[in-house]
């Protein structure tokens, strides 16, 4: 299947870091980065507003100065996630700034990609759109983006029912463009995987989230490191969306969520509890069921990428970084 060019000859793995709300922070992305992995974070993450101008700024000088010190690096784009829900107030005007910064890669979700394809694509940047049924990506395709990322069941934060095996397949009988498939994904066997599946890249999210440049607290990567597929919660009742949470994250405020309403809009419910979503109640993915340790990311794609090559037979010195088929 066909890759954008932005990722052409540009990646140590064929993966995107995905954007994590209140974890994936400047420090992240840069790091896998320069491992060759896509970096990429949420727009809100950047509080106040005016922060989203630094942080690009602060990305793309770090990227630069590291690229003219090592010539020979494979080093990933960087890329952002926008929220074009109608509701989210910081669209628009953070729009303009990914367009004054010429962002090279945006990922869209919860809503319509079009206005996000339009503007992007008018500098000669790159868009993909988060999906979770085949419905959505079929709109998204309409829309005119150039990657569809099919979040599939296991994933952190809000996720699909349907799992990756299906929505994969689903997806690949009318859509033959780049597809990326997320959910559970952590090493080099899992990808490679994903490959034969039809993907031609994975998402990773949980997994980074457990390295020494993430911006979660270090409670929180713990509990990632410690927990088990059994200490996951898929619910609705606290963003109204259904996703992936640590139990342990939850119940430590004394929380049950099974008696909490259904779809409880932005934790209306909780009134009885200082605990705040995301920050408090922490989410994760069914990736920690092989989650053990705390590497710095080089470290992690350097273990993940012997893994991918060992799945693909390849030799050590083989790398991701040639020409694409």
């Amino acid at each position: 299947m066909p890759m954008p060019r932005l990722f052409q000859r540009a990646l140590s793995l064929p993966a995107i870091g995905s954007p994590m709300f209140l974890v994936s922070f400047p420090p992240l992305v840069a790091a896998l980065c320069k491992a060759g992995v896509v970096g990429t974070f949420p727009h809100v993450n950047a509080r106040p507003q005016p922060q989203l101008d630094a942080w690009l700024t602060q990305i793309e000088r770090d990227l630069e100065a590291f690229r003219a010190s090592n010539p020979d690096a494979v080093v990933a784009p960087h890329g952002i996630n926008l929220i074009v829900h109608r509701t989210n107030p910081r669209f628009e005007p953070d729009l303009e700034v990914v367009v004054q910064h010429r962002v090279p890669f945006v990922i869209t979700c919860l809503g319509h990609p079009a206005p996000v394809v339009e503007a992007v694509h008018a500098y000669g940047g790159t868009v993909f759109c988060d999906v979770t049924s085949a419905e959505h990506a079929r709109k998204s395709m309409r829309a005119g983006v150039d990657g569809l990322i099919c979040v599939g069941a296991g994933a952190g934060g809000h996720a699909s029912s349907q799992s990756g095996f299906s929505l994969v397949r689903e997806i690949r009988e009318f859509w033959d463009g780049c597809l990326v498939l997320g959910g559970a994904i952590n090493d080099g066997w899992q990808i490679r995987a994903a490959e034969v599946l039809g993907a031609d890249l994975v998402y990773m999210g949980t997994r980074f989230l457990a390295t020494k440049e993430s911006q979660a607290q270090e409670d929180y990567k713990q509990m990632v490191v410690d927990s088990r597929v059994s200490d996951l919660v898929y619910t609705d009742r606290l963003s109204g969306v259904h996703a992936n949470y640590l139990r342990p994250s939850i119940e430590r405020f004394g929380i049950d969520v099974d008696t909490l309403p259904p779809k409880a809009p932005d934790m209306s419910a909780l009134t009885n509890t200082e605990a705040r979503l995301w920050k408090d109640l922490w989410s994760a993915g069914q990736g920690i069921a092989t989650i053990h340790d705390i590497p710095t990311v080089a470290q992690l794609v350097e273990r993940i990428a012997a893994e991918y090559r060992a799945a693909c037979a390849l030799p050590p010195s083989a790398a991701l970084a040639k020409p694409v088929r």
